[in-house]
């Protein structure tokens, strides 16, 4: 029989963060990774239980007080886990892999109508896709799956077995989790999507078009950047064009190909559609073209179940209450992990934004939040955010290199792609999404206010052509309100100084 803590964990490490409190007990899913030496990255949340009466936190570490600390067995972690922590599914499925259907059933048997012992015996039945040896449940009150204090749930569906209400905010094959923080807490409470109809209400629907217009092919632009790409001012139209129209078709693996070869019109040189070999992303040795990995993709093998999972995800919560940022969060981040195609992955993650939120309705149709545009702004973040999924789990990818300096995994990884902790994640997103609603879209209708004001001076004071009154204002924006000398000799040298300052003194009185 395992044996859970036989030492404290005096002046000790686990999976390279620093224990906080000398003497102090591992509890929950850390006990069990550590005693059963589960092969999974660290959860984002870790416990134990400390030899102080003081609860706090601590980096990475919830300190629990010693009244807190659970019996030393399979089922007294697995309900502490369950009930301070939420549900990790990687962690869960890793444990169900080794420990025995006996244990679980005993665990049942001892507490029929508990509540932690029906949350152990779905969650082991889901996830193993077998049936434990006990009699379905006849008495006690459906319980809830999800703790919807430590975490998001989605929709309710009796498990009558079990006398559970999964709430699971996804299937088997894909459900991340989002644990509720403080953080996102007070973004669901500012009703951005409120905010965000509130404020177009009070623009003029000329003034919101030439917006919208704008800012998609800022936002095309910026996807372009982000990847390191500077393609033709066409290419860039195309792609915006085609954010423009997100939301409007149902999402599948088809329509995902299909956004793949607008994205890659020359395929000459890569295979569209899902991948039939390994992916990386990071760079190749100079030296030797050996690949070295930032993130590794999800195995070829795995791309249909995976894919699969995802789309049925989606499917279960664009018909559910499920927050539209959250959604999206899921889904874009999820179709990034798992880098089903061989190019094009980040342009269409972050279409992926804009379809989930004009979806779901978050902003009126017609309206494209330029998340990229934001994104690029906060580059190292989205960097360190994606990273923040990445790093953890590389150590627990077994590959090596192909002919084609290519990555081939050896070892199963489904898990790592389909259950995952996205709060890191869905707290950036948000952030993106907050300064969207309160800055770029009421900066640039403001923007547009002042230049209308500044453009109909110049047209009341002299005679100027539509296209050079645009090229003046932009040659004002670009030198902090003065024509430069390059401005004055050449494009606008026939203005008078007494025009030009006149231009000059008006545009400061506009724009400030």
């Amino acid at each position: 029989m395992t044996k859970y803590n036989q030492n404290s964990c005096i002046g000790t490490v686990f999976h390279d963060f620093s224990i906080p409190e000398k003497g102090s007990f591992l509890a929950g899913y850390s006990a069990l990774i550590e005693a059963h030496e589960l092969k999974v990255p660290a959860p984002d949340i870790l416990c134990i239980i400390g030899v102080r009466h003081k609860k706090y936190v601590e980096g990475r570490w919830n300190v629990f007080t010693p009244r807190h600390r659970p019996e030393e067995t399979l089922y007294g972690h697995l309900t502490f886990a369950l009930k301070y922590e939420g549900i990790d599914l990687v962690a869960l499925n890793a444990l169900f892999q080794v420990v025995e259907a006996k244990d679980i059933e005993s665990i049942v048997r001892s507490e029929p109508t508990g509540i932690y012992s029906r949350k152990i015996w779905f969650l082991w039945e889901w996830l193993r896709e077998e049936q434990l040896g006990v009699e379905d449940a006849t008495t006690g009150n459906f319980v809830p799956l999800v703790n919807n204090k430590l975490q998001f749930e989605g929709k309710h569906v009796l498990s009558k077995r079990h006398r559970v209400r999964n709430n699971l905010p996804g299937t088997k094959n894909f459900c991340p989790l989002i644990r509720k923080t403080k953080k996102l807490e007070q973004f669901l409470g500012k009703k951005l999507s409120e905010e965000a109809v509130q404020n177009i209400g009070q623009t003029h629907p000329d003034l919101l078009s030439r917006a919208a217009a704008f800012l998609l092919l800022k936002d095309s632009k910026a996807s372009y950047t982000i990847e390191g790409e500077t393609p033709p001012h066409s290419r860039i139209e195309r792609w915006g064009r085609i954010i423009g129209e997100a939301g409007s078709r149902t999402l599948s693996i088809e329509e995902l190909e299909h956004l793949q070869r607008q994205v890659i019109t020359d395929s000459r040189f890569m295979e569209p559609g899902l991948r039939k070999e390994g992916g990386f992303v990071g760079e190749h040795d100079r030296a030797s073209g050996m690949p070295m990995p930032d993130h590794i993709s999800a195995r070829p093998d795995d791309l249909v179940t995976l894919m699969s999972g995802l789309i049925d995800t989606y499917e279960l919560l664009r018909e559910d209450e499920f927050d539209a940022v959250l959604m999206a969060t899921f889904i874009a981040f999820g179709f990034v992990f798992i880098h089903p195609f061989e190019d094009g992955n980040g342009r269409i993650h972050r279409y992926l934004f804009h379809h989930v939120l004009a979806e779901k309705g978050f902003v009126p149709k017609g309206l494209i939040f330029p998340v990229s545009a934001v994104i690029l702004e906060r580059i190292d973040d989205y960097r360190k955010t994606l990273e923040h999924y990445s790093k953890p789990r590389i150590g627990y990818i077994e590959w090596r290199p192909t002919e084609k300096n290519n990555v081939e995994v050896l070892n199963d990884t489904l898990d790592l792609y389909r259950y995952f902790d996205a709060t890191k994640q869905a707290e950036f997103f948000f952030e993106c999404v907050e300064e969207t609603v309160s800055q770029t879209l009421p900066g640039e209708v403001e923007y547009l206010k002042k230049y209308d004001l500044l453009n109909e001076f110049i047209k009341n004071y002299i005679d100027m052509p539509d296209k050079l009154v645009d090229l003046l204002i932009r040659f004002l924006s670009q030198n902090d309100g003065t024509l430069s000398k390059r401005g004055r000799a050449k494009e606008f040298e026939k203005l008078t100084d007494r025009e030009v300052q006149a231009i000059e003194a008006k545009y400061l009185e506009v724009f400030g």
